[in-house]
């Protein structure tokens, strides 16, 4: 039987309640997320003479580079794919779905940003004037993304691909703060809100022959095609990044779970043995209100609009 086509449900601030409502609903089968970010560039550089070449800094000098460049700019962007365990999409009015939420914080004609990046997103179909007309406030998605129950969640597994900036930009709309000072403190972001099931399929391709570059470059030999939308589409690359993600992990047969926990360039100089990560450990208090993020030993490490 033909599987339904697939669409892409675009989300601005006037459907952002609802749609939620169905992520929620859906969320308790659809436990995998795919996730991807559009935003404005990168507009700090280590060498302004050699923008591109960030390919020999040591973690903590990646992060401060993506400290910089994610305190200053807004996000755009946010693709979502949901599946459950055995790779099916959420079926809605007979179609299999993904999301893309548009945002109304970046003002392409006042904010800071990459010009050739924002060439490039145009066109890609953005629409930088209709997204700051409808689009949905940041601070609301991310109490709405709180309540879904994606949050803090550990029966939820995460997948991204090069995922540092992508999980940063959550990070700081989740916590409404600049990112931490150092790295570690940013992981211990990383670990309480989105747990020890994270992957990031550009550092699992370390460890696989002949598979390096970027999504387009891993999805082409690995066969994978891209089935909806375009590149440097949130929504399209989200699904394309759980497809390739499918597809190495079924190569590997499970052996895919000791690169949980490991965002690419941002990887710990010693890693510390894999632990569970989950409500034992982390909780929002309180819970319903979202005000503060603590760790357990009661200590606020983040505050989330309420």
């Amino acid at each position: 039987m033909e599987e339904p086509n697939i669409l892409i449900r675009k989300v601005y601030a006037e459907s952002l309640d609802s749609e939620f409502i169905l992520i929620r609903q859906l969320l308790p089968r659809y436990r995998f997320v795919s996730m991807d970010t559009e935003f404005p560039g990168v507009i700090h550089h280590v060498n302004p003479t050699k923008p591109h070449q960030h390919h020999h800094l040591k973690p903590y000098e990646h992060y401060g580079l993506l400290k910089r460049n994610v305190d200053d700019l807004k996000l755009i962007q946010v693709g979502l794919t949901l599946a459950d365990a055995f790779g099916n999409l959420p079926v809605l009015d007979g179609f299999r779905c993904i999301w893309e939420f548009n945002f109304c914080d970046f003002d392409v004609t006042r904010d800071d940003h990459a010009p050739d990046s924002i060439a490039l997103l145009r066109e890609q179909g953005i629409g930088f004037e209709q997204n700051k007309e409808r689009g949905a406030d940041s601070s609301r998605f991310a109490r709405l993304m709180m309540w879904s129950g994606m949050i803090n969640n550990p029966l939820v597994t995460w997948v991204t691909f090069h995922g540092g900036y992508d999980i940063a930009y959550l990070v700081k709309i989740l916590t409404q703060r600049k990112l931490p000072e150092n790295l570690d403190g940013f992981l211990e972001h990383v670990r309480m809100l989105f747990g020890e099931r994270l992957y990031d399929v550009k550092y699992m391709i370390r460890f696989c022959d002949s598979l390096y570059g970027g999504l387009e470059r891993v999805a082409k030999a690995l066969s994978v095609d891209r089935v909806a939308g375009k590149c440097h589409q949130a929504s399209s690359d989200s699904l394309l990044t759980w497809h390739v993600f499918e597809k190495i992990a079924s190569l590997v047969k499970g052996g895919h779970r000791k690169y949980a926990g490991v965002l690419f360039g941002l990887e710990p100089e010693v890693r510390p043995p894999p632990r569970f990560v989950g409500y034992a450990d982390y909780r929002l208090c309180p819970r319903r209100n979202f005000n503060y993020v603590v760790n357990w030993h009661g200590q606020i490490i983040g505050q989330v609009l309420s």
